[in-house]
């Protein structure tokens, strides 16, 4: 019943691996007490070796010196991939940072299941990148080309909410028709199928760039950012007037791939420079404690807490670490406020998705919502608006898609046709 072909699912946020034994899918333990870990990693200042998951997170936290990178996915395609940085002590490129991380998960399957992994089946967005087919193409070459360097002789790739479709099969009657809802870290996946007898008839897919980073992004642009200077003015170095804030580096403050490449000096100089001419040096002034005292992910994870308070109940971003006692309240209808224009492009989506499959929203007997994203309490709001007649079923929000992909790679040996 074993074969050489390991299921991962490589997302924004967490990663996966299972196969398929006696007992049906087996998700490999690749944490340490857990069948998931953060997509996440961590390079000790020192020149030691990387750290990976849930131990990048803790090196964090703790404070150690060296660099942590999360959403690794969202640069596949770009330029940026391919660019060398000094990283831990090394120049680095994170195209060769992804096939570490994807080396160390089969050797982690590898050790765990006394088992030799030739070939991946790996998830992937339906669109890496929206509306660009030349980019979303090199984004799936470039992560192959990151499996074969981390020791794979092979891979093969299946749009990740299909794969969730596999997983879900036979939780409806035949015939039945159901939407997948996949909401990541990076993207939202959507999947119109039928239930059959052997397995799910995929009527059409569809893809956006959109995912819980942006989420975080908004709700960070839109309420922490304004903290730091954002939204001020600078009185200009000569003459009368006065200038708006520059936007861009708070843009990348708040982007999660692009927050360890701030701390430069030629940013920290620029920043210095913005305070010294501000007229609320102060909010400026904490700007520069993020860059100096490199805060940028320790505000990105208030961020995302915040968000998830906000989404159940009014929720706060705290960010006491750049000043003592500094916060910023959030609550449910400022969340929403933040996320609209996200929702509208959501909302957007499903309805394309639907088109494509030529199902009339009435027809939608079931929706099944994956991804950590998939949580918000939008989601919902707008599932339900748009198939007011389906039934929500909240499926295993983390393992889903690599369930799925298991059940693919063992019943045909690769992706379904």
């Amino acid at each position: 019943m074993q074969s050489d072909i390991l299921a991962i699912d490589f997302g924004t946020s967490n990663s996966a691996a299972a196969i398929v034994s006696e007992r049906g899918v087996v998700r490999i333990p690749v944490e340490q007490g857990g069948e998931t870990l953060p997509t996440a990693v961590f390079f000790p200042a020192d020149e030691g070796p990387m750290q990976i998951g849930a131990r990048a997170g803790e090196a964090l936290i703790a404070g150690e010196e060296g660099r942590y990178m999360r959403a690794l996915k969202s640069v596949l395609g770009l330029p940026l991939l391919q660019e060398r940085r000094l990283i831990g002590g090394r120049r680095r490129t994170l195209s060769g940072i992804i096939t570490a991380f994807l080396s160390e998960m089969r050797q982690r399957s590898e050790a765990a299941t006394g088992l030799t992994f030739r070939r991946a089946l790996s998830g992937r967005p339906v669109q890496f990148h929206s509306d660009d087919p030349a980019l979303d193409a090199q984004a799936e070459d470039d992560l192959r080309a990151c499996y074969l360097a981390a020791g794979f002789d092979a891979v093969t790739f299946l749009a990740e909410p299909e794969a969730a479709a596999i997983a879900s099969h036979g939780m409806g009657d035949t015939g039945e028709i159901g939407l997948v809802v996949d909401i990541g870290g990076g993207t939202s996946d959507f999947s119109v199928f039928r239930s059959t007898g052997a397995r799910p008839e995929i009527l059409a897919s569809h893809g956006i760039r959109l995912g819980g980073t942006d989420f975080d992004h908004a709700v960070s642009m839109g309420h922490a950012m304004p903290q730091l200077g954002l939204g001020g003015q600078l009185r200009r170095q000569m003459g009368p007037g006065l200038l708006p804030v520059p936007r861009a580096p708070y843009v990348d403050l708040a982007t999660w791939a692009k927050i360890p490449f701030l701390y430069t000096g030629e940013t920290r100089r620029a920043v210095a420079g913005m305070a010294r001419l501000a007229v609320d040096p102060v909010r400026i002034g904490r700007f520069a404690t993020v860059l100096e005292m490199e805060l940028g992910h320790e505000l990105a994870f208030a961020v995302e807490q915040g968000k998830i308070a906000a989404n159940s109940d009014a929720g706060r971003i705290e960010m006491g670490f750049i000043e003592p006692g500094l916060a910023a309240t959030l609550t449910r209808d400022a969340l929403d406020a933040a996320l609209a224009e996200n929702r509208a492009l959501l909302r957007q989506a499903m309805s394309e998705t639907l088109a494509r499959a030529e199902v009339t929203p009435e027809r939608i007997g079931r929706v099944i919502l994956v991804g950590g994203s998939s949580l918000m309490r939008f989601v919902a709001d707008e599932i339900t608006a748009l198939c007011p007649v389906a039934e929500l079923l909240y499926s295993d929000a983390f393992t889903a898609v690599v369930d799925g992909l298991a059940l693919a790679a063992y019943r045909d040996a690769g992706p379904f046709p």
